[in-house]
């Protein structure tokens, strides 16, 4: 059973901007996006989804679980892989309706598709008529997500 959320009432615009208590709005879905970046790095590892309970959870255990929207169901980061993301730093924008986790990730990467971080290709602009493309940027796989999480290559 869920438990209780242990989060403020949304005030008025001030008490949410500069006030201290903690009142995270969720969309029409319960979501809120969370962005997990390396605590020493800074550098962005993944996006994905809390909903009230799997922020709960995360605050309690001080390692991320979050909403997958996919299965629809509790997505404890690590779980399977043991690639953990232990949290160091949460972070709220002025509205509260979007967080940043600054995480020590712990075990071989972020990315199920056996990189550091999810953000491993950058969009480089091209003439109008050409669109865009993408750029790898960083050298590789640093774990093999077949044996991690049986997971065929793509391709």
């Amino acid at each position: 059973m869920d438990s209780p959320t242990p989060f403020a009432a949304r005030g008025g615009k001030a008490e949410i901007e500069e006030g201290t208590a903690f009142a995270p709005k969720f969309d029409g879905d319960g979501l809120i996006p969370a962005l997990a970046m390396d605590a020493t790095t800074r550098e962005p590892l993944m996006l994905a989804y809390m909903n009230a309970e799997s922020l709960r959870r995360t605050l309690e255990l001080g390692e991320a679980v979050y909403w997958s929207r996919s299965r629809q169901e509790f997505w404890h980061k690590g779980a399977t892989s043991g690639h953990i993301q232990r949290i160091v730093e949460i972070r709220t924008d002025c509205d509260q309706d979007a967080l940043i986790l600054f995480v020590e990730q712990i075990g071989a990467g972020a990315c199920h598709t056996g990189r550091s971080s999810c953000f491993y290709r950058r969009v480089v602009a091209q003439p109008a008529a050409a669109g865009a493309k993408l750029e790898f940027t960083d050298p590789g796989l640093t774990f093999d997500p077949q044996k991690v999480y049986g997971i065929p290559p793509r391709g």
